[in-house]
């Protein structure tokens, strides 16, 4: 008999339940919503392509595809925590990262998980202390002598080290994997250009470095906290065990590097970002620690390197797949080079491009725009809700919960770009006459490099640095990619190709004065 009034209040409590999961189901847009475990089933049957499952989900919601905004329900539908507003309509992205720019910032969640890793740098801040390295990187990237240690850092790593690797691949006929090799590329640059050093990962040998193997390692298992509860991590982390006992491991060795390269500069100050911030005054006029030196750094270089080896990797397979598009902009990189440089062919391939060459490449930043607009580097980002909040589509977004925007859908909305939207067409981004790069007036279409007041402060830099490695290697190769590779999307929070880009290089034949033809 006592176990009579638990059965009722156990059934009553289970019907009641069941009603409220019941009327708020009928709310929610997006993928089906199951009692107790939320969407997660299909969260885990789609996670190998949990972009397009998204985008898919998102074109479905409004029937017109107008809406473009969707719910996804995590375990338990806890009411904030369990909810994610997913949405890609560029009014609700301008009111997420203008218009209420305050009540959306990372929030308590994203920081906690990438505290370790970044701290509190520019790339996991909020409020005063976003503001002042941002007010400070502004000044910084805004200068010239930026531009130009960029460039020198480019264009050495081109010269002495990717065209070598290249052309031995090219004569040997072997493949290699692309992504790796911009990736090294790049976190070559960024590291020279953040705080000085070199880490020479891009060498013909192609050796290990044990601060890029551990920042890769210190940033995948950071990532992986955003998909556990934070309970887990957090005990693990107390314990000693699992994920965060190799993450303890790399983070011990970054930060051991850091030390090393804040004291070097400290000893002998550069024209390097970190030499520039050793200068700066945090808001209550005193000179940042070296602790926090070290997160403002890595957060350069983590926002430096991948982004744009990741952005080179897909366009060089988008021009593999359109060699119409190819012929455009080895065309365009000729007829700039003619004016500067004369008719002679050796003499365009001397040197890698200079940045005021770059900047004529008009239809090559097309062509990268274009890229970054079907595959663009960071495909989604996460926002806290402060305050209880409606949406300019009419979405109610409450405090505590999570709004993530998809860049990626943006990019394959009809709606948005037309219907055309799932070709490669670099031509989207000309003015009429072809002279000009023109991208759309309303900027919220395209959020690549972010925007609001938190735009990409390296955009300019990024697209000069795309320009001349792009350059570097379409003026010498045509690339043809490995028989049986398999080209896939990662899934991480950047868009990684999951097994690399493995191709061929085969020398080009260039058209110079008085007809002249070499093959390189």
């Amino acid at each position: 008999m006592e176990t009579l009034p638990f059965l009722l209040t156990f059934t009553a409590v289970i019907s009641a339940y069941l009603l409220w999961f019941h009327l708020l189901a009928r709310k929610l847009t997006g993928p089906k919503v199951w009692p107790i475990v939320g969407s997660l089933p299909f969260l885990y049957m789609n996670r190998n392509r949990i972009h397009d499952w998204i985008s898919y989900n998102l074109r479905s919601t409004g029937g017109s595809g107008t809406y473009q905004t969707c719910t996804i329900a995590l375990p338990f539908l806890a009411r904030k925590q369990g909810f994610y507003t997913v949405t890609c309509h560029p009014k609700n992205i301008e009111h997420i990262l203008r218009t209420r720019f305050d009540n959306y910032p990372k929030g308590p969640n994203w920081q906690a998980a990438f505290h370790d890793l970044l701290g509190q740098g520019i790339f996991n801040s909020d409020g005063e202390t976003w503001l002042i390295q941002r007010k400070t990187a502004a000044l910084e990237f805004t200068t010239r002598t930026l531009r130009q240690a960029m460039a020198r850092w480019v264009n050495r790593t081109i010269k002495t080290r990717l065209w070598l690797i290249l052309e031995k691949a090219s004569k040997e006929n072997v493949s290699v994997d692309l992504q790796d090799l911009l990736l090294r590329l790049t976190f070559d640059n960024i590291c020279g250009l953040t705080f000085g050093r070199d880490p020479q990962t891009l060498s013909p040998e192609l050796p290990d470095n044990q601060f890029a193997v551990a920042f890769d390692s210190a940033t995948e298992t950071t990532l992986q906290r955003l998909l556990y509860p934070g309970f887990l991590w957090r005990l693990q982390k107390i314990l000693g065990i699992g994920t965060e006992k190799r993450l303890k491991e790399s983070l011990d060795i970054v930060e051991n590097y850091m030390n090393d390269a804040v004291s070097a500069r400290k000893e002998s100050p550069s024209d390097d970002l970190l030499s520039r911030f050793m200068k700066k005054r945090d808001v209550n006029g005193n000179l940042f620690p070296t602790s926090v030196l070290q997160r403002i750094a890595l957060n350069f270089v983590l926002a430096g390197r991948d982004t744009s080896s990741v952005a080179l990797s897909w366009f060089f397979y988008l021009v593999m797949n359109h060699p119409e598009v190819e012929e455009k902009i080895v065309k365009e990189i000729s007829t700039v080079l003619k004016e500067t440089r004369g008719e002679d062919i050796d003499k365009w391939l001397e040197e890698p491009l200079e940045f005021d060459e770059a900047d004529k490449l008009v239809y090559l930043k097309s062509a990268l725009a274009e890229t970054l607009r079907l595959y663009p580097s960071v495909p989604q980002d996460f926002k806290y809700v402060v305050y209880d909040d409606v949406l300019p589509d009419g979405t109610f977004v409450p405090s505590g919960s999570t709004v993530t925007y998809s860049i990626y859908s943006v990019g394959r909305m009809k709606t948005v770009w037309g219907e055309d939207c799932m070709e490669f067409k670099p031509e989207r981004w000309l003015s009429e006459k072809g002279d000009r790069f023109e991208p759309p007036k309303d900027g919220y279409k395209f959020v690549a490099f972010n925007a609001g007041p938190r735009t990409c402060l390296g955009k300019d830099l990024a697209y000069l640095q795309m320009k001349s490695v792009a350059s570097a290697v379409l003026l010498r190769y045509r690339l043809s990619l490995a028989p049986g590779h398999r080209v896939e999307q990662k899934m991480s929070l950047t868009l990684f190709m999951k097994n690399g880009l493995r191709v061929y290089l085969y020398p080009r034949q260039l058209q110079g004065g008085n007809d002249q033809e070499v093959v390189v």
